[in-house]
């Protein structure tokens, strides 16, 4: 267990609140991303390398609030960083010379006085999941990824990245207890207040302390019909029987509300500085909360090991839907409703603006300057408490205009993880129905940006390929105008997009052999797809893992799975009437499954191992639940 947390007077907050996290790291550079209570004099001290005084060149510092500064490191070094080896490295804080140790002792696996990174020479194998939810009673999947790192210290055995494939954090499904600690927060921390446009409510202090503020936020919208839609998709909490059961009615609002919520789920100081308690509720209100805090309460528990295993392994991000809102894109007419609203268009630039800072930054830093240079603008804006709403409002234009959210690894396989969420192929014919996943554009360029490889790991929130029964039903309730109600959306629900992304898998000069990295629909399994017709390859395989909180009701997947087998087996000629006509699917078995079982639904942490050629050796699914891992084999080693 880690060391327990220090102890914080009411008056005092300590120096650093979240981090540091592990984000991009190469030879010569290194990328990391915390939060302080104030703005930091950092020292880097490197194993084997002199000690780094942080400048503004290094460590650009961007407020969220009075006492919450994001610091966003990024540095060069002079000498590279050797492969393989465990290094150790620090954070001193000011001239007191005080390092990780004294300020954040929970981050340290057993005598050790500082964290430790490893440069991987190759992806020889990795880590993955998505779909983190704290209230989900599951337990948390990253307590994995912890414990791994706990039982294997060495180098060699260290895994090379920890791959997030989406919904790192949930904007739009929130509980109780959680929005109440976030609101406790946000005071504590004092993080900035907005003006709000095209609410009820005409800024966030109001919000905060209106009776709709907790499980009513639909009623912050103006009564007026022409809203209905964007009720329905922001607050509605409209129920999906057949996927998902979404909870909008805490929707998160503001630029605060998201960046506290950050500050919750990735560290377990933010926690010790306050005491949030029940806001007035209804009876039956009052029982959810109270069910929910359980979740929550057994949640925090574990945030100071899953804090330790992002201080120890670089990991890198990718949104899907829930870290801005759900259905986030899904069809133009959705857009055409989300945009065209003042107070909907905040809302997702807010969780934007968020995500930017705390997530898509630390992927690919030189993508940002540009922007990151009016959120600093934006931080510096205003009065002391409340941000400039035209400040604002040009930066989320900004944002929902940028086209830079995937990016490229150079690493050996080369790793390749798209935006399948800003870029969409908008269908023409019908504005409701979904958008593929990718235009033709991105496209084009994934396809450049695969030339030549030998080898690459593509990092897609959504299977390509998805489980064809699931996706069949989504077709259906597609064509009867409802895609909202089952989130259809995959590769296959757009022509032109589908037809695209095969045809790459085809190119002769694109890799002979493919991993496919994906989340998003709540449980696991592996498929290795065949081209018909074709000698030497492609070699396909589609790796999901979902979620690392959160999972499929369980009755209900048993259902799917088993009609799926009977319906499209390998050898079904139903098969042909899909775009896959040209290709063999061929499902892994999960190891401890009941016989027939494919799909794999528990909570936990995906894990693969590749050899020399970039193909997988070894695919498990580590369960949160405590169970052994689970192996996920192909038949003929099954059988």
């Amino acid at each position: 267990m880690p060391a327990p947390l220090p102890q914080t007077e009411d008056h005092a907050l300590p120096p650093v609140l979240v981090g540091p996290l592990l984000r991009r790291l190469e030879p010569r550079r290194l990328v990391l991303w915390l939060v302080g209570s104030r703005t930091l004099a950092l020292t880097l001290r490197i194993q084997g390398s002199a000690d780094i005084r942080l400048d503004a060149s290094q460590c650009t510092v961007i407020a969220a609030g009075a006492h919450a500064f994001v610091h966003l490191i990024d540095v060069h070094l002079d000498t590279a960083l050797p492969y393989d080896e465990l290094i150790e490295y620090d954070l001193l804080i000011d001239d007191e010379q005080a390092g990780i140790a004294e300020w954040a002792p929970h981050l340290l696996y057993g005598d050790a006085r500082c964290p430790t990174l490893v440069l991987r020479s190759r992806v020889d194998q990795l880590l993955h999941g998505s779909c983190r939810k704290p209230h989900h009673p599951a337990a948390d999947g990253l307590l994995c990824v912890d414990r791994l790192l706990a039982e294997q210290p060495a180098a060699h055995d260290r895994p090379a990245l920890l791959m997030m494939t989406g919904d790192q954090v949930y904007a739009d499904d929130v509980a109780g207890p959680m929005l109440r600690a976030i609101h406790a927060l946000i005071k504590r921390l004092g993080l900035f207040e907005e003006h709000l446009e095209g609410a009820v409510v005409s800024d966030s202090a109001k919000l905060y302390e209106h009776p709709a503020s907790y499980y009513h936020r639909a009623d912050l919208l103006p009564a007026l019909q022409s809203n209905e839609t964007l009720r329905e998709r922001f607050f509605g909490g409209a129920r999906k029987p057949i996927f998902t059961s979404s909870s909008a009615d805490n929707h998160l609002v503001t630029f605060a509300e998201v960046m506290a919520m950050y500050l919750l789920v990735w560290s377990p100081t933010p926690w010790t500085l306050i005491t949030p308690q029940p806001p007035a509720l209804t009876p039956q209100r009052r029982e959810r909360y109270a069910a929910e805090q359980i979740c929550i309460d057994s949640f925090t528990r574990g945030l100071g090991n899953v804090a330790r295993a992002l201080a120890h392994l670089p990991t890198l991000m990718i949104f899907d839907d829930h870290d801005i809102t759900d259905d986030w894109n899904l069809s133009a007419q959705w857009e055409e409703t989300a945009y065209g609203h003042p107070f909907s268009r905040r809302i997702i630039g807010n969780a934007l603006i968020a995500y930017m800072l705390c997530q898509g930054w630390g992927n690919h830093p030189d993508a940002f300057t540009t922007v990151l240079e009016k959120a600093a603008a934006l931080s510096a804006s205003g009065d002391d408490r409340y941000l400039d709403s035209p400040v604002q409002d040009d930066l989320i234009n900004d944002l929902l205009k940028f086209q830079n959210w995937h990016y490229l690894l150079p690493t050996t396989p080369a790793v390749l993880v798209v935006d399948t969420r800003t870029r969409r192929w908008r269908s023409e014919m019908n504005l409701k129905q979904p958008s593929g996943l990718l235009d033709w554009e991105a496209l084009s360029e994934l396809q450049q940006e695969l030339l030549d490889h030998p080898s690459a790991i593509i990092v897609s929130p959504a299977p390509i390929f998805g489980v064809k029964l699931i996706e069949t039903v989504q077709r259906v309730f597609s064509w009867c105008g409802y895609p909202l109600l089952v989130d259809a959306e995959n590769w296959m629900a757009h022509r032109g997009a589908a037809q695209v992304i095969l045809n790459i898998f085809r190119h002769s000069r694109t890799p002979g052999n493919y991993v496919v990295l994906s989340g998003d629909v709540h449980y696991s399994f592996v498929y290795e797809v065949f081209i018909r017709h074709r000698k030497g390859g492609p070699k396909i395989w589609q790796i999901t893992s979902s979620g690392i909180k959160n999972e499929f009701p369980r009755n209900l997947l048993e259902w799917f799975d088993r009609l799926n087998r009977w319906l499209y087996s390998p050898r079904s000629p139903l098969n042909w009437l899909t775009k896959r006509r040209r290709m063999r699917i061929v499902p892994h078995i999960p190891e401890h499954a009941e016989a027939g079982e494919r799909l794999w639904n528990s909570a936990g942490i995906g894990q693969v191992f590749f050899n020399d050629q970039g193909q997988p050796e070894a695919i498990y699914q580590h369960n949160s639940n405590g169970s052994p891992k689970t192996r996920m084999v192909a038949p003929q080693q099954h059988d």
